[in-house]
């Protein structure tokens, strides 16, 4: 098999097989959307995570008691042993104990990547729902004019 794709006159299609590239679109279009949905959760929480590093050891005093989150709803009195280094999550269960600068820059290129990532499933989204306009107009057209043939047949 060569890596070249064949396009297909979605006008030669019928009905049937239009309706089953509109399901396939359909589907196609949601999974990418919820995909960029987690893209964005995810830069989301990253940039939190870099504002708090950014603003939050300059702010934080060795003698300042700080409430610990064990569980997303669980909290646990504690004290900053060194308000300048930082525990950051890198990934798959992985800590790795930065000082804060290092912590910025894991940060800041986390968000750049996503949103790089989010830019390009943008235009993925444009394509496939630009595709799925056109195969819902041909496929319009296509009900319309058998709609239209067999009662034209009978006058």
């Amino acid at each position: 098999m060569s890596g070249k794709q064949e396009g297909v006159n979605i006008e030669s299609l019928s009905a049937q097989q239009l309706t089953a590239v509109k399901q396939q679109l359909d589907e196609e279009v949601e999974h990418l959307t919820a995909s960029y949905t987690q893209l964005a959760a995810a830069q989301a929480k990253f940039k939190e995570c870099l504002r708090i590093v950014q603003t939050g050891s300059s702010s934080f005093d060795d003698n300042k008691d700080i409430l610990v989150p064990l569980t997303n709803s669980l909290y646990v009195k504690g004290k900053l042993s060194n308000p300048d280094r930082v525990i950051v999550d890198v990934g798959t269960g992985f800590y790795v104990e930065k000082d804060t600068k290092s912590a910025t820059d894991f940060y800041d290129a986390k968000v750049k990547e996503l949103g790089a990532n989010i830019q390009n499933l943008e235009a993925i989204v444009q394509g496939k729902t630009n595709n799925l306009r056109v195969v819902e107009e041909v496929l319009r057209q296509k009900v319309l004019a058998q709609g239209a043939g067999p009662t034209s047949a009978q006058a």
